[in-house]
């Protein structure tokens, strides 16, 4: 990747922290913004402190999309920007009044250390109590500051009086306004001591110490709201509330929140403390939420005006018509998710829901652009539902990863894609047991869609002569940048029976004793005799992202 000049430059300015004091003071404020980008890039933490302690802009958005081979910030950059910003409320050297670190949260455990979501969560929490605390300090000393000032008042008072007893001259007699006007001052500081000191006695006797009651009286005035991604467990659930119900300098604002084993009764107290216009979605995961659970969570989440993304995975919902009570369920989650106007992204993981489709997408009042529906056991009619459906045409992204597909489901899903060709970039189909005879059916309909970016098939018994086909189709696909193939069968040890599941394809031994590389090398050889060479292949389904290629 070629650099700019400036950043060149800033990667080389930054690189020597023992020079900072010599240059930063006379950088324009048109270059923090490179600096900080190449005091982030070369990991140096020190010059990350020193730029955001100073950053002369009212704004600061540090994170968002990377770009490919991008590295996320190291974990050491992140903790010295916050630390940084607590600094800088301190010392009143920064202008900063909107922070963003959206997207800021790495993997854990990757590359380069970076800070994953959970622990940036409890990072961020960590700050506004921090910042809390040294706003509670600086408003101490200024009142031990006031104090003195008073008492200094005070005692010069009492010598000019004393002075004027022994000269034998009365105060009052200088003139009419100005002694007289000052002893009222110095009488009213007297009242008003005496009047804290009692109402911080009376307090304290009512059960709450000196900090507590200081902190009622306080009013305090937000400096910096922070917009962030929250990742909150069960483990963290506590501190994160603290931080959201803790009066401060700083404000925490969610955009996308995360919540993992909590119950529904943690996930409504969480929500009911997040600013409703900030949330653009949740992402719901590990909880037993149940159908009456996410019946009453939805009423909730109509009331953030611009949530357009809700994703539930292993949430414990079982959807099924013969069990005593779920028609009135089923009919309080349609009318829960009609009220959410703005949902554009939905995720379904896992929950069980044979037959329900219908029931569930066809409330919704705005087509959607991202859906999401693995091991869902979808049926027939679930198919035949979303081919003819009002959000065929929209959408962007589809999954149906391991629903498994048919001769007799073969013809909703062609005229699903047929219809979404226009509009579709990414799809995967993993595990959903497509044979070379049924992937062959597909092949006309996939060719179709000219718009699509990414296709997953991992995980489905595909022979070598299957792989072939599907390479040559897309090669035919002039958007297509990633293709995401299984293993051939003949790649397999022995043993496998004659259509194998997609848990058996994945524990399944391959085969050392053969050319691991003879197929990549066929699939690319392929590609060549095509005049594709900025299609890739890969197989490797743990490090597959369709998002690189966007």
């Amino acid at each position: 990747m070629l650099h700019s000049l400036v950043s060149l430059c800033a990667r080389e300015v930054v690189s020597d922290h023992s020079s900072s004091p010599a240059w930063l003071r006379w950088v324009p404020r048109e270059l923090y913004g490179a600096l900080l980008e190449a005091a982030f890039a070369c990991c140096r933490p020190l010059a990350v402190g020193e730029l955001v302690q100073r950053w002369p802009e009212r704004s600061l958005r540090v994170g968002g999309r990377r770009r490919t081979g991008q590295p996320a910030p190291s974990r050491l950059c992140i903790q010295a920007l916050l630390l940084a910003v607590v600094r800088g409320l301190a010392e009143h050297r920064s202008a900063l009044q909107v922070l963003d670190i959206c997207g800021l949260q790495g993997d854990e455990g990757g590359m380069g250390d970076p800070m994953g979501g959970w622990s940036l969560t409890v990072a961020l929490c960590t700050m506004v109590v921090q910042a809390r605390a040294g706003a509670q300090r600086a408003q101490r000393k200024e009142g031990d500051r006031e104090r003195k000032r008073f008492s200094a008042l005070e005692r010069e008072r009492d010598l000019k009086r004393e002075r004027g007893q022994r000269a034998g001259v009365k105060a009052e007699e200088t003139g009419p306004k100005g002694p007289a006007s000052e002893e009222e001052l110095i009488r009213g500081v007297r009242r008003r001591m005496e009047m804290e000191r009692r109402r911080g006695t009376a307090v304290t006797g009512l059960g709450g110490s000196k900090p507590e009651a200081e902190e009622k009286e306080t009013q305090w005035e937000v400096s910096v709201h922070v917009r962030a991604d929250l990742f909150v467990n069960a483990r963290s659930w506590e501190r994160v509330r603290s931080a959201l119900t803790t009066p401060g300098p700083l404000r925490l604002q969610c955009r996308y929140l995360r919540v993992e084993e909590i119950s529904a009764t943690s996930i409504r107290t969480l929500l009911s403390l997040l600013p409703r216009r900030a949330l653009l979605g949740i992402d719901v995961r590990y909880s037993s939420l149940g159908v009456a659970g996410l019946a009453e969570l939805l009423p909730l989440l109509a009331t953030y005006p611009r949530l357009s993304s809700l994703r539930l995975h292993y949430c414990n919902l079982d959807l099924r018509r013969d069990n005593p009570g779920q028609e009135e369920l089923l009919r309080e989650l349609s009318r829960g998710l009609a009220d959410l106007q703005e949902l554009r992204q939905l995720s379904l993981t896992a929950l069980r829901l044979p037959g329900q489709l219908r029931v569930l997408l066809s409330s919704l009042p705005q087509p959607l652009e991202v859906l999401e529906l693995p091991y869902l056991s979808l049926s027939p009619t679930d198919l035949a539902y979303l081919s003819c459906s009002h959000h065929v045409s929209s959408l962007q992204q589809l999954d149906l990863s391991e629903n498994c597909l048919d001769e007799t489901t073969v013809p909703s899903v062609r005229r699903l894609l047929s219809q979404a060709s226009r509009s579709l970039l990414h799809l995967s189909l993993s595990g959903c047991g497509l044979t070379d005879g049924l992937l062959g059916l597909l092949l006309p309909s996939l060719g179709g869609c000219w718009a699509l970016k990414s296709l997953a098939l991992a995980l489905n018994p595909l022979s070598m002569a299957g792989l072939v086909e599907l390479v040559r189709t897309a090669a035919r696909m002039p958007c297509l940048r990633q293709l995401l193939y299984p293993n051939p069968l003949e790649d397999y040890l022995p043993g496998l029976p004659d259509l194998p599941s997609s848990t058996q394809l994945l524990e399944w031994p391959l085969d050392e004793s053969t050319d691991t590389s003879a197929t990549s090398n066929q699939l690319s050889k392929v590609l060549t005799d095509s005049g594709r060479a900025d299609l890739l292949l890969t197989c490797d389904l743990l490090n597959y992202d369709k998002d690189l290629v966007d």
